[in-house]
């Protein structure tokens, strides 16, 4: 490393961990630091963070990846993804009133059900490009509003997870047009607080931080979190986004025709246009839409499947834990599940274009004979498959081909069994940055656009040297045989919701 040269740091705060990196201006990665993120899971489909061990474990990894560095003022800019929908309530004196409600919780099923009756699908569709489901940020706003009115009085900001962060290195508020879109509470079209929203719930706009850019420079490091964390106290910050946009803009999977395959915990495939849908029937099938802002804006159309790489890690602690590299062994030695087995990935929420609220998932097709690896293989395919129907109704809305791109990003790159079964179902290559967190990439591209070390995004990515590798499809998946298995999975997946709702009920 060219001790000269400026560095930046970027931070990823997950749904499973919390990361920090520091990369050269090219993307080289020079330090790294992850830990778990801290979570209480209190049932099935609730959980909550703390806010100040967030950030108790953001200054943590911070403070080991700076250490690493030889000189510690070459970081020049920090910023900060983040999961969506999850926040934080502040009183006036900036402590936490209330415990953040995990991005996924659906306790908020009732809130959904008042809200979707005072407004109604398509008006909300027609504002946010949501479609209604009871993780969205205004949700928990409103369930704690009904919880317990006078902690709820007692709040005077809201702040997404990576804004929470960033005020608390910087001092200053304010969040990225991503995050905003995943609140229920943003005019799309406008790029602004949906006043309407606002009053139905009885918010004031003044509890929701100001609207800004990516990569806009908030302010610098705090005396209190350079002293904590190490960062030189003239170090810029800046507005980070929704950890997948993050990904998807250092991956530079931001042009019309591509598409973002992003894989964490949660899964999300991604196609920027021009403009957003207006077609309620785009959010009828489950998909959503956003809009993030660096250089100008980019509209995009989203669908996530909950539980991708979270299916993966259910199945390993069901076996004790066992490493992946034994699993995928097991896998390939498997062979193929051929016709016989499925496995229906929806652990919490369905996915589209099956949007299920209470969605669950399934094994279907097990015999005396199946085994381990057969199971997880199948875990496998469950996840492409989803994705693969994903994809299909994706592109109906969008009204174009297939993509002419393919960009994979995130944790589940590094299984190769995974990533052919994808290139497979898909029926095109798969391009893989070979990145170890695209997330921090992409947080720390902003922390040098807010640093002002490049003019603009396309500056900033004309830097890089990422190398990229490429998967291809198996042979054996030809046209047919795609067809046939998406066929089956969506089959099951209509026979079995019913059910899984029936037996939610009794």
């Amino acid at each position: 490393m060219n001790g000269d040269r400026p560095l930046l740091c970027g931070v990823d705060a997950g749904t499973s961990q919390i990361r920090a990196l520091v990369f050269e201006l090219d993307g080289t990665q020079v330090a790294a630091a992850a830990q778990a993120t801290p979570t209480r899971t209190l049932g099935a489909d609730h959980a909550e963070h703390d806010a100040e061990e967030l950030w108790r474990c953001t200054v943590s990894v911070l403070r080991q990846v700076v250490a690493s560095v030889p000189d510690p003022k070459a970081i020049r800019g920090v910023a900060v993804g983040s999961m969506g929908e999850a926040g934080v309530l502040l009183a006036p004196d900036g402590h936490p009133v209330a415990p953040l409600i995990a991005w996924y919780d659906t306790r908020t099923i009732g809130e959904l059900d008042w809200l979707m009756g005072a407004v109604g699908f398509e008006r909300l569709h027609r504002i946010t490009g949501l479609c209604p489901d009871p993780t969205f940020s205004l949700l928990k706003l409103l369930w704690v509003q009904r919880q317990d009115s006078e902690r709820f009085a007692a709040a005077a900001w809201w702040l997404n997870v990576a804004d929470y962060l960033a005020w608390r290195l910087s001092g200053e508020r304010a969040t990225d047009f991503s995050l905003a879109s995943r609140t229920l509470m943003l005019d799309l079209e406008r790029r602004s607080w949906a006043q309407s929203i606002l009053e139905l719930a009885a918010l004031p706009e003044g509890i929701l931080p100001p609207i800004r850019p990516s990569g806009t420079r908030i302010g610098t490091i705090t005396p209190e979190a350079a002293a904590a964390t190490g960062l030189a106290a003239d170090c810029a910050v800046g507005v980070g986004g929704h950890d997948h946009v993050c990904g998807l803009l250092a991956a530079g999977a931001d042009a019309p025709g591509v598409l973002l395959d992003s894989l964490g915990t949660a899964e999300a495939l991604t196609m920027v246009r021009d403009r957003p849908i207006e077609d309620a029937a785009v959010g009828w099938d489950g998909y959503n839409q956003g809009v993030f802002v660096v250089d100008q804006p980019y509209y995009y159309v989203f669908g996530g499947l909950p539980t991708a790489a979270g299916a993966v890690e259910w199945f390993r602690e069901m076996q004790g834990g066992i490493d992946h590299a034994t699993l995928i062994a097991e896998a390939e030695a498997a062979g193929e599940t051929g016709e016989s087995l499925l496995f229906l990935p929806h652990l919490r929420l369905g996915s589209p274009p099956f949007p299920d609220p209470v969605g669950r998932g399934a094994f279907l097709g097990i015999s005396s004979a199946t085994r381990r690896g057969t199971l997880f293989r199948a875990v496998l395919e469950g996840i492409a498959l989803d994705a693969g129907n994903m994809l299909k109704a994706m592109l109906r809305h969008l009204g174009t081909g297939p993509p002419e791109r393919t960009i994979a990003i995130g944790g589940s790159i590094r299984n190769p069994l995974l990533m052919r079964l994808k290139a497979s179902v898909y029926g095109t290559p798969l391009e893989i940055p070979e990145l170890p967190d695209t997330t921090c990439l992409g947080a720390a591209l902003l922390g040098g656009l807010a640093a002002g070390l490049f003019p603009n995004l396309a500056a900033a990515r004309s830097e890089l040297r990422i190398p990229v590798r490429t998967v291809t499809p198996d042979p054996s998946w030809d046209d047919a045989r795609r067809l046939r298995r998406q066929a089956s999975y969506a089959a099951a997946y209509a026979a079995l919701r019913p059910l899984h709702a029936r037996l939610l009920d009794d």
